[in-house]
C-alpha cells in the first residue's frame, strides 16, 4: 500500500489495509487445494506480523515506535526483495545490502580484487572474519591488511594475528565519551589500571574498590567509584556530568595493551604512510559505483546480486590486467608530439586515424 506525502486518515487507510490482508490470508489458509497458495502468501503474512499487531477486539492495529517494531536486521523492507534490510552510513540511508572490497596494493604489480563480499547491512567488522576464511581457503592471505577503521577492532587486531598470523593496520576506533570529544576533562586514558590488584586510580588519586566483570558487558571490565569519593571532589564536573560517581570501563589486559599499542602506532611517521596505501582501496570503490554501475542491484535476492558484484570484480581485474605491458617486451608508447599537445589542450578533436602518440 502507497500513500502520498500528506495522505488524509493515514491510521485508518492502513488499519484497513492490514485487516484486508488478514482476511485474504484466513481465506487462503481455509480454502487452498494445496500448499503452494499457502507458501506464495508467506512473506505477506511476515509482513502483516513485522507492522500490524492485533488490539483488545482482535483487529489489526499498525505498529508504531512504542508499539515495537522487530530490528532492522530482521525488518522487510520490499515485498519484492525479502532479503534487503534498512541500512544506514552516515547521513546515507538505503534499503538493500552491502558490498565489502579487498585488493592488492603491492607497489611493483598491478592492484587485483581478491574478494568480494556481499551481505546483509550489519556491522563492517562482522566481515572481517568471513574475507579471512576465504583469503585463506584460495591461500591469498596477506602478512598486513589495511583496513578502514569500520572494520578494527580491538578484539579482530587479537583474533586475525592469532588464528591467521595477519597484522590488521588501521585506526582503532576512538572513545565516544565526552572527555574525548570535546578534548577536556578526565578521560579513561586519564585513569591508572592496576590489573594484577583490580583497582583504578583517578587523576585525583582515589582509588575503587569495585571490580566487575558481568557477562552483559563482555569483554569490556567495570570499575565503579563511590559517592563519597566523587561527591565532595573539586574537579568532579570534569570526570561526569551524571548524578552518579564515575564509572570506568575498559578491556582485559592483554586487549587493553593491544589498544594502547594501537594508537601509539598511529603517531609513528612510518606507520602513515603505510596506511596511505589504503586510499587506493576508495578509488576502486569509486569505479565499481561510477564506472559499473555496481551500487544499482539488477536483480532481486542476496544470492543473485552478489553473483553481480562477482562478475563486477572479474570486468575491473580484466580491465586492470589489459592495461599492463607484458613484462617480457620493450615496447613503450610514444610521447605525444607538441602538435597533438596542443590539439589536445585547445579541445580540439582528432580523427580516429590520427596518431594516437603510440
Amino acid at each position: 500500500m502507497r500513500l502520498c506525502s500528506q495522505p488524509s486518515h493515514p491510521i485508518s487507510r492502513l488499519t484497513q489495509a492490514g485487516n484486508d490482508a488478514h482476511a485474504l490470508l484466513t481465506a487462503v489458509a481455509a480454502h487452498a487445494p494445496n500448499r503452494t497458495a499457502v507458501s506464495a502468501c508467506e512473506s505477506l503474512r511476515q509482513i502483516l506480523v513485522q507492522q500490524f499487531v492485533p488490539d483488545t477486539r482482535g483487529r489489526l492495529r499498525p505498529r508504531t515506535d512504542k508499539g515495537g517494531f522487530p530490528p532492522g536486521s530482521l525488518q522487510i523492507r520490499s515485498p519484492y526483495d525479502l532479503d534487503t534490510r534498512f541500512a544506514i552510513r552516515g547521513n546515507t540511508r538505503w534499503s538493500g545490502y552491502l558490498l565489502h572490497v579487498t585488493e592488492t596494493c603491492d607497489a611493483n604489480d598491478p592492484n587485483v580484487i581478491t574478494d568480494v563480499a556481499t551481505t546483509a547491512p550489519t556491522r563492517d567488522t562482522a566481515a572481517v572474519p568471513g574475507i579471512h576464511t576465504r583469503l585463506g581457503r584460495r591461500h591469498l592471505l596477506p602478512t598486513e591488511h589495511l583496513l578502514d577503521g569500520g572494520y578494527l577492532s580491538v578484539a579482530l587486531l587479537e583474533q586475525a594475528e592469532r588464528e591467521y598470523g595477519i597484522a590488521l593496520v588501521g585506526p582503532v576506533k576512538a572513545s565516544g565519551q565526552w572527555q574525548h570529544k570535546e578534548q577536556t576533562g578526565f578521560a579513561r586514558d586519564d585513569f591508572t589500571i592496576d590489573f594484577a590488584n583490580r583497582q583504578v586510580t583517578c587523576p585525583r588519586d582515589q582509588v575503587t574498590t569495585s571490580w566487575v566483570q558481568a557477562p552483559a558487558m563482555a569483554p569490556y571490565i567495570a570499575a565503579h567509584f563511590r559517592p563519597h569519593q566523587c561527591d565532595p571532589c573539586p574537579a568532579r564536573s570534569l570526570c561526569t556530568r551524571g548524578r552518579a560517581a564515575r564509572s570506568v570501563y575498559f578491556l582485559p589486559q592483554h586487549l587493553h595493551e593491544l589498544q594502547a599499542r594501537n594508537r601509539a602506532q598511529q603517531q609513528d611517521p612510518s606507520w602513515r604512510k603505510l596506511y596511505a596505501l589504503r586510499s587506493g582501496a576508495e578509488g576502486t570503490i569509486a569505479e565499481l559505483t561510477l564506472g559499473h554501475r555496481a551500487r544499482r542491484c539488477r536483480y532481486h535476492g542476496l544470492a543473485k546480486t552478489h553473483v553481480q558484484h562477482i562478475l563486477t570484480a572479474i570486468a575491473v581485474n580484466i580491465q586492470r590486467l589489459a592495461e599492463q605491458d607484458p613484462w617480457d617486451t620493450a615496447y613503450r608508447p610514444r610521447r605525444p608530439t607538441a602538435f597533438q599537445q596542443y590539439l589536445e589542450s585547445h579541445g580540439f578533436s582528432r580523427p580516429l586515424w590520427w596518431r594516437q602518440g603510440k
